[in-house]
């Protein structure tokens, strides 16, 4: 391989013309492919150091080689750029990922073809129209032509010879007029072909050409005074008309016309292209490009050249967000300001950010996926855990002075909460404020429960309240036959969780609190904690008012339901006056709540 030095050298012969130039690494690998006017002068200007960017620096420092190839014209340049740069995907340049797979109308190729909507055109034969950016004007489309011409939509494979023997039947859409029995030979393959022509014509834009075929039908109806017949190729006129004023968005004296839209992350550009003929949008296309920390106005040339080669453009005039570093020859880029240009630019630049920002909502949800597959790998790592911790529950217990003790288990599954599987526990067997004991009282409940119901167990258990409410967890499941891992968290003088506490002989386990593991973990001792204690607060104050009221002889549940719904609270009704409980309860009710509450004051 060659140094810098000898590279220099090279460059002193290379000619002052149009090529194409690749730098290869020391493994002999293309890793950049440029193309320049001159050849000469742009790869010298990567060698100059006062004019490199941090981009260029990095990658002149694995540059062993070069080549360079000729060409008659900046055009042949770009066209040899692009392609060796999908050949050879070089790591510098910027990179053409897989787009998303918008729908696209397909004609089948069989007797009698079908219309049909699709998305992968592999397992199809057939001609191919779209793909369709905006999925409401495929429907608006599809619907139209299904309304205007009664073509078959069965999969049904008809042969011709078994039509002529009357081997088929017709079915209920023939009979509903949503078909035209082709199955039966009630319409000549001639003109069915000839819907179909039409059909293709409407998909590509030209509806005004059906439009005025069908006015001259309906003009020689008239004047033969066939009115039904010319009534019908009316309504079909007034579909096609609304259709159009649906789909126009643009000058219809404009016949072809592309437009783009660009937007960008820090990483990938998203570039939109819509087709335009006679002012409707026929055809639409999203493609997306790692930047590999290419200028945009570099990415937008490339994908100008890539989306009109996909859709098939021939358009001479082009429409673009900002001027790209190159356009090919005979066509005409322009930035429009106002008017309806401007209206269907603002289209492309939106349909390429609802595109991004989908893309971005499903790298969110895959990295989130990832993130927590990579959490409960760590913990199984750390725990050495014979299985991934994807499903881990969590318990709690609350009381106050040992009255109203409640417990609690949360579950997470696949490292998110599952609320639905949260479970509330009133506390039994257990008198005063014994949390060791109540914790062993529900572990011994649910797992009971599961066991004989035969429902799924948890890889892991966490316990909140430290190496003594551990201890009662593996006491519990003890006492079931379960060997169910449990860790606990141990918490430091300021009531913050700082250690891990693990093992036969409860080792203590150090985490740092940055770490995302140490985030999980804590996450679900807060979750564990707010739901108990939100639980606890719950039944308190039912038993509050429980008391209160039950102690008021002959008012009955009735009467306490009214009362509560009408003042929202006990301490309302001991302040209510005399007057106001009647209205809700009656006099003689009212007297005996108003005396309890009130006594010799009464």
């Amino acid at each position: 391989m060659a140094k810098h030095s000898d590279i220099v050298e090279k460059i002193k012969y290379i000619p002052e013309q149009p090529g194409v130039y690749q730098y290869i690494d020391n493994h002999n690998k293309i890793i950049y492919v440029g193309k320049a006017k001159n050849l000469k002068r742009r790869v010298s200007s990567y060698f100059q150091h006062d004019r490199q960017t941090i981009k260029t620096r990095r990658l002149v420092s694995e540059i062993c080689d070069l080549r360079y190839i000729v060409t008659t014209s900046e055009q042949d340049a770009f066209l040899l750029e692009n392609n060796l740069i999908k050949k050879f995907q070089p790591k510098y340049n910027i990179l053409l990922k897989d787009g998303k797979s918008y729908p696209k109308i397909l004609i089948t190729k069989e007797n009698y073809p079908r219309v049909i909507k699709v998305r992968n055109t592999k397992k199809y034969k057939g001609e191919i129209f779209g793909p369709f950016t905006f999925g409401y004007a495929l429907d608006l489309l599809l619907q139209i032509i299904y309304q205007l011409y009664p073509l078959r939509t069965c999969a049904q494979v008809l042969d011709k010879e078994k039509i002529a023997q009357h081997k088929y039947k017709v079915c209920l859409k023939y009979h509903i007029k949503k078909c035209c029995g082709v199955c039966e030979d009630k319409i000549s393959e001639e003109e069915y072909l000839k819907y179909i022509e039409d059909v293709k014509k409407i998909i590509q834009g030209d509806g005004q050409v059906i439009i005025h075929e069908l006015n001259q039908k309906m003009r020689l109806a008239s004047e033969k005074m066939e009115y039904e017949q010319a009534d019908d190729l009316y309504k079909k006129i007034q579909l096609l008309e609304k259709f159009r004023s649906k789909t126009i968005i643009c000058e219809t004296n404009i016949t072809d016309l592309d437009v783009f839209g660009y937007e960008e992350t820090d990483e990938t550009a998203y570039i939109s292209m819509l087709k335009i003929h006679n002012g409707s949008i026929v055809q639409g296309q999203v493609i997306e490009y790692k930047k590999r920390n290419a200028e945009k106005e570099e990415i937008l040339s490339h994908a100008i050249m890539e989306l009109r080669m996909l859709l098939g453009s021939e358009a001479k005039n082009i429409l673009v967000p900002f001027m790209p570093d190159f356009v090919q020859e005979n066509i005409n880029a322009k930035i429009p300001q106002i008017g309806d240009k401007k209206q269907i630019l603002d289209i492309a630049n939106k349909t390429a950010i609802e595109y991004k920002n989908e893309a971005v909502r499903i790298n969110d949800k895959k990295n989130s996926e990832n993130k927590s597959k990579r959490i409960l790998e760590k913990l199984q790592q750390l725990l050495q855990l014979p299985t991934l911790p994807n499903h881990i529950e969590s318990f709690d217990i609350s009381n106050i002075q040992g009255s109203n003790s409640t417990g609690c288990c949360v579950v997470y599954k696949n490292a998110k909460a599952s609320k639905k599987d949260y479970k509330k526990y009133i506390i039994k067997t257990i008198i005063g404020a014994d949390d060791y004991g109540s914790t062993q009282e529900i572990i011994h409940r649910r797992y009971s429960r599961a066991i004989e119901e035969n429902t799924e167990l948890p890889n892991l258990i966490i316990a909140d309240g430290g190496l003594g409410q551990m201890n009662a967890i593996k006491k519990g499941l003890h006492e079931l036959s379960l060997d169910i891992p449990v860790l606990g968290l141990k918490k430091n003088k300021h009531h913050k969780t700082n250690t891990l506490i693990y093992g036969e002989e409860a080792q203590e386990i150090s985490l740092s609190p940055n770490d995302e593991l140490f985030h999980f973990l804590a996450q679900i001792q807060d979750e564990v904690h707010r739901f108990t204690i939100s639980f606890h607060r719950q039944k308190r104050s039912k038993a509050q008012v429980k008391s209160e009221l039950d102690e008021i002889k002959g008012i009955g549940i009735n009467t306490k339901q009214l009362l509560l719904k009408h003042f929202k609270g006990i301490n309302k009704i001991k302040n209510a006056e005399l007057k106001e409980l009647a209205e809700i309860c009656g006099n003689k009710k009212a007297e005996i709540i108003y005396q309890h509450f009130h006594g010799n004051e009464a």
